[in-house]
């Protein structure tokens, strides 16, 4: 079953952020949720939380899960 963006519910970034680093693995619907999230533009403090996102991926700190 695939989720489309019509379907998705619109989560504030730094909601989905807090889960990503609870269980410190982004799943293809967090990344789903991300690009619904960001689709109508974002704020200062949504780029806040996609960059620490991007650094603790690059660091290892959260897994990309497929």
């Amino acid at each position: 079953m695939t989720v489309s963006y019509a379907s998705t519910p619109k989560i504030p970034v730094e909601t989905i952020a807090q889960r990503i680093f609870a269980f410190r693995q982004i799943t293809p619907l967090d990344r789903l949720l991300l690009k619904t999230a960001v689709m109508n533009g974002f704020d200062q403090k949504d780029h806040f939380h996609i960059n620490r996102l991007c650094q603790a991926i690059q660091s290892g700190l959260v897994l990309v899960v497929e």
